[in-house]
């Protein structure tokens, strides 16, 4: 039986990625066209519903083409690499309550966060890799700049993801703080609607700033627009995804994907109290209907931080490259430090005895 549940919760988990996958493709397209007064794909499918299948069949039966002088296995492995970082980040994000003595999360981990810390950190191997490998002075370019911007943004990233391990202090006495993304979310469904926040509404202020900026950041870190710098058309031609074709194309752009719904899990999961909802969801109660229900609210929220992805693409124009840079370091870095500074001083003088 316990097997069983562990293929179940894969399932569950994997049909999250890929199905949310196209759905963000065609959203993407359909909300674009929404917004520029365009009619959209309207073609394959009611409403153009299967466009994003037809897509796939098509880049399926493309050539991949490798050109001369790349290193043949950095330039396949590139796209992998991009491909599987999301979907093992995604393992450890608890995606419901527990049904019975079953956590619906693939693998429960002690160390959560910092696992997905360093899955996150290894996408930026398969870009570089890939812009490298492609023996291209554009793609090579691209690949440079989206190391360098990665890494800005991931400073920022890392240290939003420590102050939700400060207010994730439970309310024991020892008030120790945890790693463990389930017990981040039971600590925010424990003080129901102060989901930004701690214990205390003093936490608030310091967990609104913390989601602007990890929301921000992770925008950064999927390369979407405004922040598209690695893969500029009018600079760069396609940025390090130049020379690929076919399935390698597809990889990278529907890793791209994969990581938009990885970020928005972990967004959700962090700061607005993951499959937990007030009058909704019992963390207490863990029979079936509950968890199902429980599932229901995390992929609500998904789609919805997933729709404030798209709607910004479309709406903010493009950063010039130092503007992106002079964003990270000047602006986002000592404004993530002051806040952590913030919530360290709230904790020790606010703490509840």
């Amino acid at each position: 039986m316990t097997w069983l549940w562990f293929f179940a919760k894969i399932g569950v988990a994997l049909g999250i990625i890929f199905s949310l996958g196209p759905v963000c493709i065609m959203g993407d397209r359909k909300i674009s066209a929404w917004i520029q007064g365009r009619v959209g794909p309207n073609r394959v499918g009611p409403w153009g519903t299967f466009q994003p299948i037809a897509d796939i069949l098509k880049l399926m039966m493309k050539e991949v083409i490798v050109p001369d002088g790349v290193d043949k296995v950095l330039f396949l492995g590139g796209p992998l690499i991009v491909f599987i970082a999301p979907v093992f980040g995604y393992c450890v994000i608890p995606f419901g309550n527990q049904i019975g003595e079953e956590k619906l999360q693939v693998v429960n981990l002690d160390i959560g966060l910092l696992f997905i810390m360093s899955v996150l950190s290894v996408g930026v191997y398969g870009i570089t890799l890939g812009g490298w490998a492609s023996n291209n002075k554009f793609s090579l370019m691209g690949s440079l700049r989206a190391s360098a911007q990665l890494i800005s943004y991931e400073l920022t990233f890392g240290l939003t993801m420590l102050l939700v391990v400060m207010m994730s202090a439970s309310a024991d006495p020892l008030k120790s703080a945890s790693v463990d993304l389930s017990k981040i979310v039971l600590h925010q469904a424990e003080y129901g609607w102060n989901i930004f926040g701690g214990a205390t509404w003093w936490g608030l202020p310091s967990g609104l700033i913390g989601f602007v900026l990890l929301f921000t950041c992770a925008m950064a870190e999927n390369n979407r627009l405004p922040f598209d710098m690695a893969e500029c058309e009018a600079e760069l031609v396609g940025g390090y995804h130049t020379e690929y074709s076919g399935m390698g194309f597809a990889m990278y752009m529907f890793s791209e994907y994969c990581s938009m719904i990885l970020s928005a899990s972990l967004i959700v999961t962090l700061f607005l109290g993951g499959w937990s909802f007030p009058y909704l969801t019992d963390p207490a109660d863990h029979s079936f209907l509950a968890g199902v229900i429980s599932i229901g609210v995390f992929f609500t929220k998904i789609c919805i931080i997933l729709f404030l992805y798209i709607q910004l693409r479309w709406t903010l124009p493009r950063f010039r490259y130092d503007q992106v840079m002079s964003l990270g370091w000047k602006t986002f870095l000592p404004l993530a430090l002051v806040n952590i500074g913030y919530m360290a001083v709230i904790g020790v003088f606010l703490e509840k005895p």
